[in-house]
């Protein structure tokens, strides 16, 4: 299987945000089967991806999520890992995983950061870029 060209990651990953020698691209979707617009609930899942592209192996060891509402309510989720790991990432690999984000208006973004460690112990926050969740018209 070959690696996708740099132009399709663009089109699978719309937003992408690099630290360093890691890049972490987002993808999101509207679930409209997970979602009631009727009882105020709009569910969005978002594709991640990590890539690292430096000489040393890196770690995720926790999250920093900041996420607001289309009335402007912001929420912090802050943990360990992602989806129940902690992924070491080597040279010129990647992680992905996927997750989910309910909010109580058709409209919101979200972004963040992860905190990462390098196998030399030097400890980074890798950006996660800011990215629209926009449910359908009302």
């Amino acid at each position: 299987m070959t690696a996708p060209r740099p132009d399709s990651l663009s089109i699978l990953f719309p937003t992408a945000q690099h630290t360093g020698d890691v890049t972490v691209r987002v993808a999101a979707s509207y679930l409209a089967e997970q979602s009631d617009p009727s009882a105020g609930r709009w569910f969005w899942s978002y594709h991640v991806r990590i890539e690292n592209r430096g000489p040393r192996a890196v770690q995720l060891l926790a999250r920093r999520w900041h996420i607001v509402d289309g009335r402007g309510g912001a929420h912090e989720v802050i943990g360990d890992g992602v989806v129940g790991d902690m992924p070491l990432i080597g040279p010129g690999a990647s992680y992905d995983y996927v997750s989910g984000c309910p909010l109580n208006t058709p409209t919101g973004s979200m972004e963040g950061s992860y905190q990462m460690v390098d196998e030399n112990g030097a400890a980074f926050d890798a950006a996660i870029p800011k990215f629209a969740l926009v449910g359908p018209a009302a």
